[in-house]
């Protein structure tokens, strides 16, 4: 078995309205279900926008912490869902749901070494 990050990518500032998202969620919530049920689902949380990104560098011997995302960009990763499960295919059949129900695009990243 095999662990992937699926990346949820999503615009910058917008947000959908409350009769959509709520539809949204509830899908995602059954997805989430079943992915457990599978044992496949390891992890999964939205994250906050950009704006309320800290970057810390090393800058010679100190250590500098700067508000703000470390790249201007209009989209951004919105959410990470953490599965483990045979091989790309299935991470890219579960990303696929994702991007049915939310209609943004998904990035798939497998982690460095076996699970």
């Amino acid at each position: 078995m095999k662990l992937y990050a699926l990346n949820m990518i999503q615009p910058v500032g917008v947000v959908p309205p409350p009769e959509v998202l709520e539809s949204v969620m509830a899908e995602l919530a059954e997805v989430r279900r079943e992915l457990e049920s599978q044992e496949a689902w390891v992890f999964g949380r939205p994250l906050h926008g950009p704006e309320a990104s800290t970057v810390v560098r090393l800058r010679g011997d100190e250590v500098i912490a700067t508000d703000g995302p470390w790249a201007e960009s209009k989209e951004h990763v919105g959410g990470v869902i953490i599965v483990e499960v045979e091989d790309l295919d299935a991470a890219l059949e579960i990303a696929a749901r994702y991007a049915r129900v939310t209609g943004l695009p998904m990035e798939v990243r497998p982690f460095q070494g076996e699970a």
